[in-house]
Order: C-alpha cells, then sequence, then structure tokens
C-alpha cells in the first residue's frame, strides 16, 4: 500500500510539473460500450466483405453460364444433309424424256399426246403411240430411281438423327440446345423433301401412264373411223363394179 500511495504521489507531481509518467504509473481504463461498439462495427465491416465475395461468386458464376450458353455446338450435320438432298435432285434431274419441265411438257402434249385427227397419217400415230409408250417406261424407271435414292438416305438421315439427339440432350448451354433442334429441323425438312420428291417422281409416272391410255383410246376410236371409211369406200366401189 505504501509503495502503492508512492507511485500515485509521483504521479501527480509528474502532472503538476508537466513531466513524463513513466510507464508502470499509468492507469488503463476498460470502457465496455466502446468495446461492444468496436466488436459490432468489426462484425459489420465482415460481414460486408462477405457479401461482397459472395456477390463476386455470383457474378463469376453469371459469366460461366453466359459462357456455356454462348458456346456453340460442336457438331454439326449440315454437310451431310446437304449431300442428301443434292443426290435426291440430281435424281430428279436425271428424268428421261419429258422432264419436269412446263415447256417440255407442253410440247409433248401438243404433238403425242395431241388428239388423233384424220389430218395425221398412219405412220403419225404409230410413231406417237411408241413415243408414248416410252414416255410411260422412262417415267416408271425415273420413279424407282427416286425411290431407291431416297431409301439410301434412311441410313444417314438415321446417323444423324442419332448424333443431333445425342448433342441436344448433352448441350451445355442455350445456344447448343438451339444449334441442335435447328438441325433437327433441317434434318425433318430433308426428309420432307425425299418424301416430296418419291410423291412427285410417282405422280408423274401416274400421268403418263393415264395419258398414255387417254391417247392411246383417242387414237383407237380415230383408227376405227377409218377403217370404217376404208370399208365403205370398198363396198361402194365392188358395187359400181358389179353395175
Amino acid at each position: 500500500m505504501r509503495r502503492l500511495g508512492l507511485l500515485v504521489a509521483a504521479g501527480t507531481v509528474a502532472l503538476v510539473l508537466g513531466l513524463p509518467v513513466p510507464a508502470r504509473a499509468q492507469w488503463v481504463v476498460f470502457d465496455p460500450n466502446n468495446y461492444v461498439q468496436n466488436v459490432l462495427t468489426a462484425a459489420r465491416e465482415l460481414q460486408q466483405i462477405n457479401n461482397q465475395i459472395t456477390s463476386l461468386q455470383n457474378e463469376a458464376q453469371m459469366l460461366i453460364n453466359q459462357a456455356k450458353n454462348l458456346a456453340s455446338l460442336p457438331y454439326s450435320s449440315l454437310q451431310q444433309l446437304q449431300a442428301s438432298i443434292q443426290r435426291t435432285q440430281q435424281l430428279l434431274a436425271q428424268a428421261q424424256r419429258i422432264a419436269y419441265d412446263v415447256q417440255q411438257i407442253d410440247r409433248a402434249f401438243s404433238t403425242s399426246y395431241a388428239p388423233a385427227t384424220s389430218s395425221l397419217s398412219n405412220q403419225s400415230l404409230i410413231l406417237n403411240a411408241q413415243s408414248r409408250w416410252q414416255n410411260s417406261y422412262a417415267a416408271t424407271q425415273d420413279a424407282l430411281r427416286v425411290q431407291a435414292g431416297v431409301v439410301g438416305n434412311l441410313d444417314t438421315n438415321r446417323i444423324q438423327t442419332t448424333a443431333l439427339v445425342t448433342s441436344s440432350q448433352g448441350a451445355s448451354g442455350a445456344l447448343q440446345a438451339t444449334q441442335a433442334g435447328n438441325q433437327l429441323l433441317a434434318l425433318n425438312a430433308q426428309q420432307l423433301a425425299d418424301l416430296t420428291a418419291v410423291v412427285t417422281a410417282q405422280g408423274r409416272a401416274q400421268s403418263l401412264e393415264a395419258a398414255q391410255r387417254a391417247s392411246a383410246q383417242d387414237q383407237g376410236r380415230e383408227q376405227l373411223r377409218r377403217f370404217l371409211t376404208l370399208g365403205q369406200g370398198y363396198q361402194s366401189s365392188n358395187v359400181q363394179m358389179f353395175h
């Protein structure tokens, strides 16, 4: 106690005289309110830092997702689909005799398929009938060739469908899924084009066959008329001879 009293006295004297107080003579004052305020301030700052970290993580994830959404599909079936369409188009372009051309059709129906008249010779009627038969024969062959080509495309379509469905299921982003869907639609369009080609080729063959039958009936009537006319003329000449 005596020592403590001496220290207090020394401190008082030092303050009065303006002398520095020894470190061992200083008093440590604990303020609970200030301490609590400091802790709360530090906690708030720490929470702000955590919020900033979370925000940065969210932004980073958003950029990653955007990168995935913008990533292109690594698989493309465009080349195979174009090749299939070109094969079908080539088969249609190889149509024999009366092809898919309006001017050719008009010329044919103004000559070979035109109604038989008395001005046509028997030789012309025979040649027209032969031409019509050749047209029907060629159209049937063309239709079968187109059908064979479309059947040949089925295996390619199967491979492309499997690859595109697999790519769509494994798409990492919206762009890849959209591209896979677009390619599936393109594949569907190619299959519809093949179907249209088959129907068109078959319809061409059937139309030419129907036109051949109609012309044959018309020509048959004309030949019958000529035969009857010839017979009547022959009978008339015989009657005149007997008289």
